[in-house]
Parts: structure tokens; sequence; C-alpha cells
């Protein structure tokens, strides 16, 4: 079995990075290093992590030193690159504010082994407030092309990549509105690799008041926080997925890269343009309401 890169990318954690830190320490699965990146942190979080590295033996952590504030998405993509770089044949993104329950690597582990061709791995989650009380579990994911490009279903902190997947991310160019999980999501499944989904929660996944993304607990509140959005929040980022992807075919299938770019095409022309590709297979959200409501909005552009 190969070493995981676990890759953390901090800013101003200090309040729950401690107990993340513990949870990798007690993993099952053993064999990994540390891949760590802050963010232009004004509190304690460097120190935090710099003790905890010392706790460590020598070769389990690896700091990027490269200042400045670049955001979630940048940040995580350059612990990527590096750790390709440095050949890891896994890597698994971490967040500063969660707990990992024991077995979330090995699990991952044992579901990539084998895999040749780009694959990914993702995992339900158990909600919990700020204290890590529980609110629910995460809803059933249904993962696939075209619909990764209406919703991200892949949760970034439960996420885990082979090396080809890996390998494929570093080559692209991922636009500047798209988060990180969400953009190696589209590219996997638009290059045709494999989806894995662990119906099993790995990890306590805090919902709190500075969450960068968070994920409501029902349905309702789901399709609530999607129409504060607003639509021209949503179809912002979706044209500039749609749009990254028209620029790098190459790194796609040949099914997916016809779609993208009649896609590409609807969204750069009228109002009719956009009704006749609307309807296209698979150009889902995962409810009927979420559904019609990307639709309504995708027409209006």
């Amino acid at each position: 079995m190969s070493r995981v890169a676990i890759l953390l990318s901090t800013y101003n954690g200090q309040r729950f990075l401690p107990e993340q830190l513990d949870s990798l320490v007690l993993q099952t699965y053993s064999d990994w290093v540390l891949y760590w990146r802050d963010d232009g942190s004004t509190d304690e979080t460097p120190s935090l992590l710099r003790n905890f590295m010392a706790r460590l033996d020598p070769g389990r952590a690896v700091v990027l030193d490269d200042p400045g504030r670049v955001g979630a998405t940048e940040s995580f993509l350059r612990l990527l690159h590096a750790a390709t770089i440095a050949g890891h044949e896994l890597v698994s993104f971490a967040d500063q504010d969660d707990v990992w329950l024991p077995e979330k690597l090995e699990r991952g582990v044992q579901a990539l082994q084998g895999a040749h061709e780009p694959a990914l791995y993702f995992a339900r989650q158990w909600l919990v407030d700020a204290e890590l009380r529980p609110i629910a579990l995460s809803p059933v994911r249904c993962p696939g092309f075209p619909a990764a490009l209406t919703q991200n279903v892949v949760t970034g902190c439960t996420m885990m990549l082979n090396g080809a997947a890996a390998r494929l991310v570093a080559r692209s160019q991922a636009p500047a509105l798209s988060y990180h999980d969400w953009w190696c999501y589209l590219l996997i499944a638009s290059a045709a690799g494999r989806l894995i989904y662990d119906d099993v929660p790995v990890i306590l996944y805090r919902q709190h008041a500075t969450n960068l993304v968070g994920a409501p607990a029902s349905v309702l509140r789901r399709g609530w926080a999607a129409l504060q959005r607003g639509r021209g929040s949503f179809m912002d980022v979706y044209r500039e997925n749609v749009f990254a992807l028209a620029d790098q075919t190459h790194l796609l299938s040949p099914s997916a890269a016809k779609q993208i770019q009649t896609l590409a095409k609807a969204l750069r022309g009228g109002l009719l343009d956009r009704v006749r590709v609307v309807f296209m297979p698979g150009l889902i959200r995962q409810t009927t309401l979420e559904t019609l409501t990307f639709r309504l909005w995708f027409v209006l552009g």
C-alpha cells in the first residue's frame, strides 16, 4: 500500500485545529505524511501546526513555505502539485475544523486499491455543530457527469484521489471561482474516471458560523441556501467551470468533451440556444426541485 499525502491548508483555524490534528494521529492507517500550507493566518494557527509537526517522526511533514493569501482553492491546489511532484500515489484533502473518524484513511485506501484509471473516493459525514454535537447524517449522493456541472456532491474533506487522478488535476487549470473539491470532481468525472462513493460516514463535519461552504442538513435548507446565493452567483460559477473545461478538452473523454462544447456554445448564445440543451441527459441535480431551479436559471442565463 502507498503512503497517503494529507493536504491541509489553514487560515485562522486555531479554535478547532487541535482536535483535527489529534484525529490524524488516531488513524488506523498510519502510513501518511502531512503537507501543510498556511494561507496568511493572523492567529496562533502556524504555531499550533509547528508544535504538532515537532511531535511527528522525521519525514512525516512537509511545509510549503510560500507565504501570502491566495484563497482556499489555490492553496489546496498548490499542495496537490507538491504532492504529485513528490510522487505520491494517494492524496487526501483535510479541512482545519473537522474531526476524522479513525478509519477514514483506511477506507479510502482500500476503496482505491487496484484502480489504474483516475479515481476519486468520497464519503458521507456526520454533520455536527461547533461543539461536535450531532445534527444529522449527510444525504446520500449519486455522482456522475454531466450532473457534476450542476452541483458539487463531493465533500472535499472526505475526498481521496489516486495518483492518476491527482496528476490529472495537477495538469489542469482551475477557474478562479471554482472550489478545489468541485474542480477535482468535475475533472475526474469528465475524464471518465472512477467515482467511488462510500455510504459510511468517515468524519465529523463541523458546521459553524465561519464555514467556507458548509452542508445544510435538509433538502429544504439546501434549496433555501441556493436561492439565497441567487441565480447570478450560481451561473457565474457554472459558466466558469464549463468554459474552463471547454478550454481543456484534451483532458476529457471524447463524449464529455462534446457535451462541454455544446454547453459552452449554448451559454455564449441566446435564449433558444439554452432551451435546446437544458434537457441534456444527465444534466440534473440531486432532487427534482433542485433540477427545476437549475433549468430555470440556466435558461435565463
